[in-house]
């Protein structure tokens, strides 16, 4: 479950870069394309945010962190770039 864990970081961070590639750089160019783009890009990385927040949950008691790195990880859900920091730091042994 770790490894899918590390697995759901990455495309959560993908994710959450494209959605503002989207919002900075396509919508002040072509409105019809950022249109067209947003709710598939936002229903993607709104899945894969829950998926991160929940495998999170369930692995806390599993991997034993404590409530710094608990915090740590589910904060990092909200960062962007901070995402790949965590499955570098924290999910390097799956």
């Amino acid at each position: 479950m770790l490894r899918f864990f590390k697995i759901i970081a990455i495309l959560e961070g993908i994710s959450y870069l494209v959605l503002f590639f989207n919002m900075l750089f396509i919508k002040p160019n072509n409105l019809v394309l950022y249109k067209t783009l947003l709710y598939p890009i936002g229903m993607s990385h709104g899945v894969l945010f829950i998926l991160y927040v929940l495998l999170a949950f369930l692995l806390k008691n599993a991997q034993k962190w404590n409530y710094k790195t608990f915090g740590i990880i589910l904060v990092a859900s909200l960062l962007p770039f901070a995402t790949f920091y965590i499955e570098r730091k924290y999910l390097k042994n799956a």
